[in-house]
């Protein structure tokens, strides 16, 4: 395979500055790792998404370790533009983005490494990566919405695995539901929430979903009016989980999205069904240990199995990947908004 033409490639990194009001990234001009190792292939950039974690990491909020100065984010569609000479199932032309954890292939695997934060991640018009960390992309897909997949569609779909038609999720914070994306020329947002409803929806589930506005409970009311979506609004309702339990009849959810961490988890997991699942994807609530007092009561008097979410493996996002092209779903109504590429910063503070 010759060497690629492209040498050089654009790209956002942290500055690691978390000072209120300053940049948290800044645009570079960097070389590519060239020449190619033998199974890597060169990948244009076409779509980036920013989701709240990459937000969270831009201005320190990141509970975990995170290299210095890395590139962010982990959303991304581009096209193959080079491989290496011993990459077998991937060519040229070909559609793909990388996976969240590049360690966790199968879901069996002992080790993880998260992109933008153990490594790089994808804000740039060029990335590299092996190819065994690489999923083919639907084809029915434009570059931005097919760029959400990865990290924001995989989280949506693993945490709802398991789930049975006829059954009934319950999906937290839509007003905090914020992601953004890059492309070539422009960035938009959205949100895993938002993602989890659309997908429960298609699979045949009763959806309860909580907001602290009624203004976007009455817009998810009308966007998705059949049948109806229950809901419930936890500004004004504080003992929301006895409100989900009313409207179960007194059993609970088959399956919580639980977005919230330690200020919702245990009433969470109150209205959850005795045996059912809590699959915990985020922890965009302010964290406090004090919260979790009645955690283990809760757990062993419900039998809730509580599962962590973070994105899925490779063949997660393939098993999605398949379902979304075998449905042709569009998920162009999952764009709130766009930018401009070089305002990365400015979508990062929204």
């Amino acid at each position: 395979m010759p060497s690629p033409t492209v040498t050089q490639r654009r790209a956002f990194r942290r500055t690691d500055d978390y000072t209120p009001g300053t940049p948290k990234v800044k645009l570079v001009q960097e070389a590519l790792q060239l020449p190619l190792s033998p199974t890597a292939v060169l990948i244009k950039v076409h779509a980036v998404g920013l989701n709240y974690r990459d937000a969270n990491i831009a201005n320190g909020g990141n509970p975990w370790p995170i290299i210095p100065n890395g590139i962010l984010c982990n959303d991304a569609a581009g096209e193959i533009i080079a491989v290496g000479e011993k990459v077998k199932s991937l060519v040229v032309g070909d559609r793909v983005g990388p996976i969240t954890d590049t360690e966790n292939i199968s879901g069996r695997e002992v080790k993880r490494s998260w992109l933008a934060a153990d490594e790089d991640g994808v804000m740039a018009d060029h990335i590299i990566f092996d190819e065994r960390v690489l999923c083919k992309l639907p084809t029915y897909l434009d570059w931005v919405d097919a760029c959400i997949i990865p990290c924001a569609g995989v989280t949506a779909w693993s945490a709802l695995k398991g789930m049975s038609i006829g059954q009934t999720v319950l999906i937290q914070g839509m007003h905090i539901c914020i992601w953004a994306r890059i492309i070539a020329d422009e960035l938009g947002t959205g949100g895993v929430s938002v993602f989890a409803l659309k997908l429960a929806r298609a699979a045949g589930l009763r959806v309860i979903l909580t907001s602290s506005s009624d203004a976007k409970l009455q817009q998810m009311k009308e966007k998705f009016s059949h049948p109806p979506i229950l809901t419930v609004n936890y500004s004004k309702i504080p003992d929301w989980d006895r409100e989900v339990m009313k409207l179960t009849g007194g059993t609970g959810v088959d399956i919580v999205v639980e977005n919230g961490g330690t200020g919702s988890l245990v009433k969470s997991l109150r209205c959850t069904r005795r045996g059912g699942v809590v699959s915990q994807v985020g922890y965009l609530s302010k964290q406090d240990p004090n919260d979790l007092r009645e955690l283990v009561p809760t757990i062993i008097d419900r039998r809730i199995n509580l599962r962590g979410i973070n994105a899925g493996s490779k063949f997660d996002m393939e098993d999605f990947c398949a379902a979304l092209e075998a449905a042709q779903t569009p998920l162009n109504d999952l764009i709130d908004k766009v930018f401009p590429f070089e305002q990365a910063d400015d979508a990062i503070e929204l």
